[in-house]
């Protein structure tokens, strides 16, 4: 991992702590949540406060979410929000500490100047021991204060400002009056400069857990479904939802096409359908040569190319799936008919805007996993443990190319491969659904029926 930590393709963006005043915030916040100090007197942290040096100090990556499931934070800065999420057990986890902070940025940024906020993301349950836990998460509640209880002391405050103005006596009243100078000298004037951080409440009906070896649950959707990364018999009975796994392409095709999740990416508004294609292609050629231990040389197209004329007959399935599909974008062959079974068929799908779209090309990603370039984009959790796995060769294309390729310009790179972010309104629409099974067309042809 030290060759993406030096290129800044992991744990970049964290926020570095090194004076010692925020150390000490940082401590007693430590404290406040877990008990626990640490002895370090510069690290980095995360969105959440996560430190990757203190978890190794601790031996513990969840020490700020224990069960792995209701995520604790510190914040020291507002700065925070730009960085990354490490060891994400929910995917929605990152997007709902950046919303808070952001819909709280005056505040936090006033409150984080004399102490640290901390803080939960509390779902409705608080431990996963079984499936059914998943589909009892509907909704989370972000609540934060400082480790001063500064928003409670506010709101005490306001609570004896408002006795004293209404209460007849309130005026004559000297424990009231003693009760809010004393508040008053740790919060300020808040007549005049109000303190408030209300808890918020963000929907999660469809995420990603890392919980039971990965799974996909699509709450919202016209036909609600869970996706297992491990054989869908792992999981126990759910009730009123399609249960699937990896394994069974066919059924999550047609899941995919019966709820308008997906789009064939030669179809795909302002793409450059051939260059998508070219590189998917790479990347599969890549894998293929890594695995019979032929040289790489420097993995340029030239040299990729000589590659497949080596490999002639032994040619990946999904590669000339790609390769007749470029030949049809390029008016040089005829429509290929690629089904739900064809190893190229996820490759050459992207999610629809809609309120799941960056679910769905995580699925995308696990689905297709020779696409390393969207595995990266959208899956971290996934690339970095396939990552491990692979080849020093591998390892070294593969970082290259993101630092070469992608690294330079990340918004446009998002904006060309998956389109541009959905407005809030489409976040919120639901996409429509064939009713008529004979709708049922995938993007090359009638999606053939899966088991479900």
């Amino acid at each position: 991992m030290k060759r993406l930590i030096e290129k800044g393709l992991m744990f970049g963006n964290l926020i570095e702590v090194s004076s010692p005043q925020l150390v000490e915030r940082y401590n007693r916040a430590l404290k406040a949540l877990t008990g626990k100090e640490t002895a370090l007197s510069d690290f980095h942290i995360d969105i959440s406060g996560f430190s990757p040096e203190i978890g190794d100090e601790f031996g513990d990556r969840l020490y700020l979410n224990p069960n792995g499931c209701n995520r604790q934070f510190i914040l020291l800065t507002t700065s925070q929000k730009t960085a990354p999420l490490l060891h994400i057990k929910f995917s929605t986890s990152r997007d709902i500490l950046q919303r808070f902070i952001e819909a709280n940025e005056r505040q936090l940024f006033a409150l984080t100047a004399q102490d640290a906020v901390i803080g939960e993301l509390a779902n409705s349950v608080y431990e996963m021991s079984s499936p059914l836990k998943l589909l009892d998460i509907r909704k989370v509640t972000v609540e934060a204060d400082t480790i001063g209880g500064h928003v409670a002391d506010a709101n005490q405050l306001g609570g004896l400002i408002e006795r004293f103005r209404t209460e007849p006596d309130g005026w004559r009243d000297d424990d009231l009056i003693a009760q809010m100078i004393a508040l008053a000298k740790k919060t300020g004037d808040v007549t005049r400069v109000p303190i408030s951080l209300p808890a918020m409440r963000f929907e999660q009906s469809s995420f990603w857990t890392a919980h039971f070896g990965g799974v996909y649950v699509f709450g919202d959707t016209p036909v609600p479904a869970v996706i297992s990364v491990l054989p869908r018999a792992t999981l126990a009975a759910l009730p009123k939802v399609k249960v699937m796994d990896l394994g069974q392409r066919n059924a999550i095709a047609e899941w995919m096409v019966t709820n308008a999740l997906v789009e064939p990416i030669v179809q795909a508004r302002g793409m450059d359908a051939g260059a998508v294609l070219r590189q998917k292609m790479d990347f599969i050629l890549v894998d293929a040569a890594d695995a019979l231990g032929l040289d790489l040389g420097d993995a340029r197209r030239t040299e990729l190319r000589k590659i497949a004329q080596r490999l002639g007959d032994a040619l990946p399935p999904a590669f000339l799936g790609l390769a007749a599909l470029l030949r049809w974008v390029e008016r040089a062959g005829p429509w290929p008919q690629l089904t739900s079974e064809h190893p190229a068929y996820f490759y050459t799908l992207r999610a629809s805007t809609g309120p799941q779209r960056d679910l769905v090309n995580m699925l995308l990603a696990e689905l297709a996993p020779m696409d390393v370039r969207q595995m990266f984009i959208t899956h971290k959790e996934l690339f970095y443990a396939n990552y491990a796995t692979w080849s020093e060769k591998k390892r070294r294309y593969v970082a290259d190319f993101l630092e070469r390729e992608y690294k330079v310009d990340t918004q446009g790179a998002r904006a060309a491969l998956f389109g541009p972010e959905p407005s809030m309104d489409a976040r919120h629409q639901l996409p429509h659904i064939a009713r008529d099974l004979g709708q049922i067309v995938g993007p090359w042809g009638a999606v053939k029926r899966g088991k479900l």
